[in-house]
């Protein structure tokens, strides 16, 4: 940093600091000629820049200047690729460069408890380890620009319905497993210059007030440099807020939060370091922005709309291609049916919504990708506008289906199903649709599904077609990526990074999703999503980390560098993917890590390490993947830290969590023994299962059975059983009452000490 920021501290007045802490308008932040301080602005992404014009609404809300839209956080989680998230990161960084954007706002780390939630489609995964992967990859790539990146929304931001005002009531350990662990990897490798704090309460305090949140774990704990951003709108007591550690106010009051501020100084219910601390971040953010500006900042548009192809088409997932369906022959004739391939739906709507330098029609694509453009036969089939079923449009579509050698049905959620602001409130695609499907279906046997939206959809239709392309919302240029799959130009490689259920009723959190007034109790814990499925043996239509390919992959064989070890220790685990098909492929090498016994529950397994890995035909690699201390670990609440218990951990590399073909065991030693402290009402089964207590509490079962008469022989082993099933649940104390008060509370408190010491 070349500039001296305590030195303007220093020169700033009271009113002047205060002043600073909120944005001078909608995007932007306050300048203060005086001290050399220019505004700066920050300004709405993740998938695209969106910077609004200037002298438009002062809302912010429309007229945006023409950017590159890429695929949603949604479809390219499911590219699996944290190199490719960086490599978009860098073309944001580039056009936010161009426009005089110091910081984009994203990206979306929020984990998708519910498949209902309507921005589901700006987050990456049901699984924090996955979506903290991919959110470090993204900032990366970023701020590698020059440009500020805003991680958001901290913390536990999960629902549209009520979010302003509703209480997302979380236990610890979950919170910290699930909630945070999906923003502590990004925070913590690649240093985001703001988090945003999110608009509703956790447990009792809003976000942007809680300081356990916002000081304790992302500044002290996790190390965070940057400064904490209010989501637009969601400050609550300007004061407060900055005491628990928000700094920068968005967009800014008119000065009456300002105002605020200053009286609590004058009053003494604020203390002036913590205002200058506030202003030292927001003066550092200012000039990061400032020194490393790229005076020759160019951007290559088209370079950006092919990497936006590349990008989506590394995202699509194909979930069904019975008898190999697809790719399809150029030269076959097909009916493609449905307003999406017409109109397509690339995007999700709210803050996000990105104005496209260029924009393909999965159509135009199919045209330009068969032998003959005659070959591509389109129908709308249903109305976009309109959830009503027009029986004309279907007879159309049906006629032009019988008469194909394929048909690509063009299907999923339109705009005013899923949007920033409101949840779904099922998991159907619109009814004009269905009768569109199950009529297409009884005349064609060569069906498949083109699946587009930023969240799962029940399919009870999926067994009366053949093929199934989840594509997601994938940007300006998801027309010719699902052009690209359907006619084999690309080799699919996407795999889910959320589960797809059968139905609602069976998603984990369906009880209590959105939750009743403004409470949400978030009581399925650390089983979300594949954690819920697994350990329940619930089937789901398809899993996390599914995905098909044109060729196959066989995983040969895995190695670990070590089968013991303590918690201390680093594991290395080897595994050999092949490619046994005759095309080059793509595939995902999945690491699950389960705790065979443990003493709190846990989920049947985890996902702990992954890598994506290119292979030409019969091409075999060896990918390496490190488990440490945290792979093993689970979040205790006593300690207030990850802890590890001493026992058998079983490794496991798969396709997908429900496709585990390879298993290996690892004993971990734990180096932080845990000493439980037994008392009076500890229970005597307790007692007995500790390694600290054994011989203790054997001592005194013999010392209270002969004081009241039990021991000697003549009791079968039956009997002593049950004797023994139905002592082990007694608290300590009622050896005393049951012994008529020969084992005595001298002996007990003498037990006690011993035990505990």
């Amino acid at each position: 940093m070349t500039r001296n920021i305590q030195e303007r501290i220093g020169q700033m007045t009271l009113q002047e600091k205060a002043a600073l802490c909120s944005g001078q308008d909608f995007w932007h932040t306050k300048a203060m000629d005086r001290l050399g301080i220019p505004s700066v602005m920050l300004t709405d992404g993740p998938h695209g820049l969106r910077k609004q014009r200037e002298s438009t609404d002062h809302l912010g809300l429309y007229n945006s200047v023409p950017a590159t839209c890429f695929p949603t956080a949604a479809g390219m989680a499911c590219s699996w690729d944290p190199h490719l998230l960086e490599e978009v990161g860098q073309a944001l960084g580039r056009e936010c460069l161009e426009e005089g954007v110091a910081v984009l706002l994203g990206p979306g780390a929020n984990i998708k408890r519910s498949p209902l939630c309507g921005r589901n489609f700006e987050y990456f995964s049901e699984d924090p380890l996955l979506s903290g992967a991919l959110a470090a990859g993204y900032i990366r790539g970023v701020q590698s620009q020059g440009v500020g990146t805003s991680l958001k929304h901290f913390a536990a931001n999960n629902q549209e319905h009520r979010r302003m005002s509703v209480d997302a009531q979380v236990e610890e350990r979950t919170l910290r497993e699930i909630y945070l662990a999906s923003f502590e990897r990004p925070v913590k490798e690649a240093q985001p210059w703001t988090v945003m704090c999110a608009y509703n309460r956790v447990n009792g305090t809003y976000a942007g007030e809680h300081s356990y949140l916002l000081t304790d774990v992302l500044k002290h704990e996790w190390g965070h440099k940057g400064l904490v951003v209010s989501d637009w709108g969601a400050v609550n007591q300007r004061v407060d807020a900055l005491k628990a550690g928000l700094e920068l106010e968005m967009p800014g009051s008119g000065g009456i939060n300002d105002a605020k501020i200053v009286a609590a100084v004058q009053n003494g219910s604020l203390d002036e370091e913590i205002l200058d601390d506030a202003v030292e971040r927001i003066l550092e953010m200012i000039f990061r922005w400032v020194d490393t500006q790229k005076q020759d900042a160019r951007v290559d548009f088209e370079d950006h709309h092919r990497l936006a192809r590349r990008a989506a088409g590394d995202s699509m997932v194909l979930l069904k291609n019975d008898d190999a369906l697809l790719p399809l022959d150029p030269g076959c004739t097909v009916a493609l049916v449905g307003g999406f391939a017409e109109h397509p739906r690339f995007q999700g709507g709210g803050s996000s919504h990105v104005n496209p330098t260029k924009l393909e029609t999965l159509r135009e694509e199919m045209e330009a990708g068969a032998e003959h453009s005659a070959c591509i036969q389109y129908c709308p089939g249903f109305s976009l506008q309109t959830d009503e079923v027009d029986e004309q449009l279907i007879e159309d579509a049906v006629t032009t289906a019988r008469r194909a050698d394929a048909v690509v049905l063009c299907l999923g959620l339109p705009d005013h199903f899923e949007s920033e602001g409101f949840d779904r409130t099922h998991m159907r695609i619109p009814d004009n649709q269905l009768v569109l499907l199950d009529a297409v279906s009884k005349v064609a046997d060569n069906v498949a599904v083109v699946l587009f939206g930023g969240s799962p959809v029940e399919m009870p239709w999926h067994a009366n077609v053949k093929a199934v392309l989840q594509a997601y919302l994938g940007g300006q240029a998801g027309g010719g990526a699902v052009a690209d799959v359907l006619y084999g130009a690309l080799n699919p490689s996407g795999r889910l990074a959320e589960t797809f259920p059968v139905k609602l009723h069976d998603t984990p959190s369906f009880l209590d999703f959105p939750g009743e007034g403004d409470t949400v109790r978030y009581r399925e814990g650390v089983f979300v999503g594949y954690r819920y499925y697994d350990t329940k043996k619930l089937r789901p239509r398809f899993a996390f980390g599914h995905g098909l390919s044109y060729t196959r992959f066989r995983f040969n064989w895995m190695s670990l560098d070590k089968v013991e070890g303590s918690d201390q220790d680093t594991f290395a685990v080897r595994i050999a993917v092949e490619n046994v098909g005759d095309r080059a492929g793509q595939e995902v090498v999945q690491l699950y890590v389960s705790d065979v016994e443990s003493s709190v529950q846990r989920p049947k397994k985890e996902l702990k390490a992954f890598e994506k890995v290119s292979l030409e035909p019969g091409e075999s690699k060896t990918v390496t993947l490190l488990l440490d201390r945290r792979a093993f670990a689970y979040y205790n609440t006593e300690i207030q830290d990850w802890h590890v218990e001493t026992g058998k951990f079983l490794i496991m590399a798969g396709h997908a969590s429900d496709n585990i073909v390879l298993t290996q065991s690892v004993d971990v030693h734990a180096t932080q023994v845990l000493r439980p402290q037994f008392h009076r009402n500890s229970l005597i089964g307790d007692l007995l299962d500790s390694p600290h207590g054994q011989q203790e509490a054997r001592e005194m079962l013999a010392a209270a059975a002969q004081a009241m008469g039990l021991s000697g022989e003549g009791r079968d082993e039956a009997q002593s059983e049950t004797m023994m099933a139905f002592v082990r649940q007694l608290p300590l104390r009622s050896l005393i009452s049951f012994s008529g008060g020969r084992f005595s509370e001298a002996m007990l408190e003498n037990v006690l000490e011993r035990v505990n010491s």
